[in-house]
């Protein structure tokens, strides 16, 4: 049986909406749903690709904790708030996941935080990017 682990970012709203910012089950990680807010400054930047940027950065902290890395990320979905936006961000995403590659599903949304314009889930198997 694959154990449990709950990684938690701290956030409030983590206990209060009943989530966790990821899950390890086994050596697979499912992050949330992770929108651009540097949560240390308590801003988020304006632009969808400074959004993008923060949203790998706010990757890290799961992925560390469950002895993974943005390598081991193999699925993720791309939530934008028009399709101008994923136009924009694509060529930096492959920037950033170079011959990483995951396969991605993107999708145009409405957000409930005012601003976001980008929020992307993922899901790793741990070591598999080794």
């Amino acid at each position: 049986m694959a154990k449990r682990q709950n990684i938690s970012s701290g956030s409030k709203f983590e206990e209060a909406y009943g989530y966790s910012r990821a899950v390890k089950a086994g050596d697979t990680l499912y992050i949330s749903g992770t929108i651009g807010m540097d949560y240390a400054a308590g801003a988020m930047p304006e632009d969808p690709i400074g959004q993008l940027r923060q949203i790998i950065r706010n990757f890290e902290q799961p992925l560390s904790a469950a002895g993974a890395s943005l390598r081991d990320i193999v699925q993720i979905t791309t939530y934008v708030s028009a399709p101008e936006i994923f136009q924009q961000i694509g060529p930096e995403m492959g920037k950033i996941f170079g011959d990483v590659r995951p396969t991605n599903a993107a999708l145009v949304v409405a957000f409930p935080v005012p601003g976001v314009l980008v929020e992307i889930a993922a899901t790793a198997v741990v070591g598999c990017g080794s």
